[in-house]
């Protein structure tokens, strides 16, 4: 689950980092109160989205010169009037797509005096199960291109879970980044409230790009991205509560609600499949025979009537899909609940798109009967190879 810098920010103040004071603005109408109530004399005007880039991304439709997602203005009316601006319309950055994603809220804060940019960020290490800082002094740039240009402007090191944080580990990053005199006693402090509230708050990644020195000799954090592990979420009320889902997919929203792993492709060929693994390799042999899945959706292992016919629904309501493909292997997962759930999904949806259903396992041959005693048009699959050569030529035929 992923937050907004505002809130991320928020999150930072309540355990002692360094950031700027600032106001969210939900209605441009409020935008020259909160505005009114920062210092001044810079104000930067943000716009937030879940995604990157903001800065120099560009609205769709936008007037000749006009600036990005973050602008700068020297008064709180011209404050105001950015943040009208771009409340409402769609920023389109690289990491949202061509869709561009629409404003709904603004971050308005005080201006900072910028002296150096510098990279930082404490993600999962999936290799050694432990957190893992990143630190670079190439900061406010694109970090996958640092590493690729530039590795050696990158440090990495995961810390001991038994030891936890330790000052040393803050020094290290201190005089990777050149930091000096007082800088590198706030680095110690900062790295150590940073590493507290990723564990406190079980995230996944957070993001400080760039954190700055400031031109009083300071340490900040000028901007923030935390994603949290949404399997740890149940713990974590406050962070919940922070969920906007105005900014996630609504096929992938509604999945969540019915506890299916689906993820949104851009693909025509829609997929159900019981099992991670088997959704990967379902997926590969649809690309292997010459067209692209609209989705990975696990139903799991447990899946009951209900979830199938949710994810039956989930997948028909993507207008890309021109087919689909259901590849079940009943281990835990019977073969007759996916069929019951396939035949309760089409009949309340109906079947505009050509469908093939594999079923091996558990009660295959019960599940086979409940499909072609339904008076569907089902294209019955041998096997994977079979299932998925049959989709592709009925979306194509």
């Amino acid at each position: 689950m992923n937050i907004h810098e505002y809130q991320a920010k928020a999150l930072l103040r309540s355990y002692g980092a360094p950031v700027s004071d600032g106001r969210p603005v939900m209605k441009a109408e409020d935008a020259k109160t909160a505005a009114g109530e920062l210092d001044g004399p810079l104000w930067v005007v943000k716009a937030q989205i879940h995604a990157g880039g903001r800065g120099k991304g560009s609205f769709k439709e936008a007037d000749a010169g006009e600036k990005g997602g973050v602008r700068l203005a020297k008064s709180v009316e011209e404050a105001a009037q950015e943040a009208k601006r771009m409340l409402g319309r769609t920023l389109v950055t690289k990491q949202t797509g061509a869709a561009g994603k629409q404003v709904n809220r603004i971050y308005i804060e005080d201006g900072s005096g910028i002296s150096r940019e510098l990279y930082l960020a404490l993600l999962v290490d999936r290799q050694t199960s432990r957190v893992s800082f990143v630190a670079s002094t190439e900061g406010g740039m694109d970090i996958e291109e640092v590493a690729h240009s530039t590795p050696e402007k990158i440090l990495s090191f995961s810390v001991d879970p038994a030891t936890g944080y330790q000052p040393f580990h803050g020094r290290r990053i201190a005089f990777s980044l050149g930091l000096e005199g007082a800088q590198i006693k706030q680095c110690v402090q900062l790295m150590g409230i940073l590493y507290k509230l990723f564990t406190d708050k079980d995230m996944e990644m957070l993001e400080i790009n760039p954190l700055i020195v400031t031109d009083k000799g300071d340490l900040k954090c000028l901007d923030a991205k935390m994603g949290f592990d949404g399997n740890a979420i149940y713990r974590h009320p406050d962070i919940a509560a922070l969920r906007d889902e105005t900014e996630e997919d609504p096929k992938e929203l509604a999945a969540s609600k019915f506890d299916l792993n689906y993820i949104a492709l851009d693909g025509e060929i829609g997929c159900m499949v019981n099992g991670a693994g088997l959704a990967m390799a379902t997926m590969d042999i649809i690309k292997l025979n010459g067209m692209f899945p609209a989705n990975f959706l696990d139903v799991g292992g447990g899946a009951s009537k209900e979830k199938v016919t949710a994810a039956f629904k989930i997948i028909t309501s993507d207008p890309n899909v021109k087919g689909i493909l259901v590849n079940i292997f009943g281990g835990i997962m019977r073969c007759d609940v996916i069929a019951e759930g396939v035949i309760a999904a089409v009949k309340e949806v109906g079947l505009k798109v050509p469908l093939v259903v594999r079923l091996e396992g558990t009660n295959v041959e019960k599940g086979k009967e409940i499909i072609n005693a339904s008076g569907l048009n089902v294209i019955a699959g041998d096997n994977l190879s079979d299932a998925a050569q049959k989709i592709v030529k009925a979306v194509k035929g």
